[in-house]
Order: structure tokens, then C-alpha cells, then sequence
């Protein structure tokens, strides 16, 4: 096949098929019709002839012609990303770029909150887009230019590229203001007899703690089991649940939930929260003013 018989559009749709696995969710993330999309992959299956994804009870399972396309195809996009975007510099005040930022929900209530009033005055048409990493399909975005910056604790984004630490925390207990553990010192007993509200999430960060829990046999009263942070304040604000939580997490949402928190009575680790961008975009214009924005205001 040569390649004026392809539409580079056909691209920009596998690629994103490729990272969300999902035609609805690739629809809206490149602001089509679902149809649309379908049209585009049943294009791209006929050009390549190959079916490219399998419809699955858990979304479009890439076939392994397909997952030989990736990273290629990734690697162009990119490039050609990167080629039109050269500029010797960057003017914040007259461009309209979006900027994707990979990190969790915490992460956005924390750290997206303190960039905002320094968008408002330095980049008044730029906007920022927050989205949830996934360990299959990071690097890939990444390396393509469709995520800038991805923001947390990330063990597996090392070679090929640059990072920065923008914080350290600790772990803290968190619970209604009412609570009994507010007017004392909480001991390790005190907080294995207690009631827990636990998260299940897949940041890395997390994941240790709770993997440390598990080794050491510490088996607390478990009564709830979410997935996301966000609805760890509704549900503490009317219960006598605590919560093990980022010190980061507690700060954002002690006053307007009424909450309050303690310095944690185990002995957990102390998490980084770093920035990482790939090589490619290390001296992008563009790239290189969002991590400045971003250093400025959270360091």
C-alpha cells in the first residue's frame, strides 16, 4: 500500500483507539460522532486487511497486527506533531493550546487548583486538560505528543524520560471533624479497632500502602471499598469512617468537607509526587512553559 492511498485521519483514530480502547470514549476525546469512528476503523480494516480490534465485553481488544502498528505509528504521529509545532518560542498570552496532564483525582484537586489563577493571567486562552493515566497506554501517549506531562508517583516512566519532583508527602489518618479521633492522639490500636473506609486505586503510590497493610498482616475493620478518591469526603463527612489518605488529599478537602486529619500512628512510607514529560518534547516551546507554569506554582 502506498501512503496516498491513507488518510492521516485514519491514524489519529487507531492511535486513539489504541489508548482508550473504546469507540465512544475515542469519539469524544477527538470530538467526532461514534459512527464516525466506526466509519474511519472500518476504512483501516479494509485498507490493511486486518480486523485491527475485537469487540469485547471490556472494550475493542487490539489484534496482534494491531499491536505491531502501535508504537510505529505512536512514533509518526508524534513526529509530525512536533514537527508543525516548532516555534522559537512560546506566547502564553496569544496562544490557544490544549495541554493534557496524565495524574489522579486527587491529583487534580490539589495541584490543578494552584495553576489556575496563574492560566488565568499568563495564558488567558490555553486550557488544560486533566485525564486518568492508564499503566497500558501512558508511554504510548506520551511518546506521541497526545499527553503532555503526567503528574505522580510513576515507577515505570524511566528511560527516555525527564522527570522533577514538585513535592514529597506522608500518609495521615482522615475523618469527620466530629470524630472521636480529633480531640486525641491516635495510637496504632486505636486505628486497627477502628471502622476504614479503604481505596482501591490503581496509582502506584497507593498500591504500596495497601501492599504493605497485606504483608504485615495488619487487618483493620473494613467496612466500605471504593475506587476513586472523590467520594472518599462525602462518605467520611457523614460517618465515623477513617480513611488513609496523601496528606496532599486531606489538605484540599478538610475545610470545605469539614473534615480533619492526623499524622498517621504506623509507620508508612513518604511518597514523591514528580512531573514527567518525554525526551522528544524536552525542548518543545510549549512543553517546556507548562512545566515552568506548573514548577512556579507547586514547588
Amino acid at each position: 500500500m502506498e501512503l496516498n492511498e491513507l488518510d492521516l485521519n485514519l491514524l489519529l483514530t487507531f492511535n486513539e483507539l489504541m489508548s482508550v480502547r473504546k469507540v465512544s470514549q475515542a469519539a469524544e476525546n477527538l470530538s467526532l460522532s461514534q459512527p464516525a469512528v466506526s466509519n474511519a476503523l472500518n476504512r483501516l480494516r479494509a485498507l490493511l486487511g486486518d480486523e485491527l480490534f475485537q469487540r469485547t465485553s471490556t472494550g475493542m481488544k487490539p489484534t496482534p497486527f494491531a499491536e505491531q502498528l502501535a508504537e510505529p505509528i505512536a512514533y509518526a504521529l508524534g513526529s509530525i506533531k512536533e514537527a508543525i509545532n516548532q516555534r522559537v518560542e512560546f506566547n502564553s498570552q496569544q496562544a490557544s493550546d490544549t495541554f493534557t496532564i496524565a495524574t489522579t483525582d486527587f491529583g487534580e484537586a490539589y495541584i490543578l487548583p494552584r495553576i489556575l489563577a496563574a492560566l488565568d493571567s499568563q495564558a488567558p486562552s490555553v486550557r488544560i486538560r486533566s485525564v486518568r493515566y492508564s499503566p497500558d497506554s501512558l508511554k504510548t501517549r506520551m511518546e506521541s505528543g497526545d499527553i503532555d506531562l503526567a503528574i505522580g508517583l510513576l515507577p515505570n516512566l524511566a528511560a527516555g524520560y525527564f522527570q522533577r519532583r514538585i513535592f514529597e508527602h506522608d500518609y495521615v489518618c482522615l475523618f469527620r471533624s466530629a470524630h472521636p479521633f480529633a480531640a486525641k492522639e491516635i495510637s496504632a490500636d486505636d486505628f486497627l479497632a477502628a471502622e476504614h473506609l479503604v481505596i482501591e486505586s490503581p496509582d502506584p503510590g497507593h498500591y504500596l500502602v495497601e501492599e504493605l497493610f497485606r504483608k504485615n498482616h495488619l487487618e483493620r475493620r473494613i467496612r466500605f471499598i471504593v475506587s476513586h478518591f472523590g467520594s472518599i469526603p462525602y462518605i467520611l463527612r457523614n460517618s465515623d469512617l477513617v480513611a488513609t489518605v496523601p496528606r496532599i488529599f486531606a489538605l484540599a478537602h478538610e475545610k470545605q468537607f469539614k473534615l480533619a486529619f492526623k499524622s498517621h500512628p504506623l509507620d508508612l512510607p513518604r511518597f514523591s509526587v514528580n512531573v514527567f514529560w518525554h525526551a522528544r518534547y524536552h525542548k518543545d516551546p510549549g512543553n517546556q512553559w507548562l512545566r515552568r507554569l506548573i514548577f512556579s506554582n507547586l514547588s
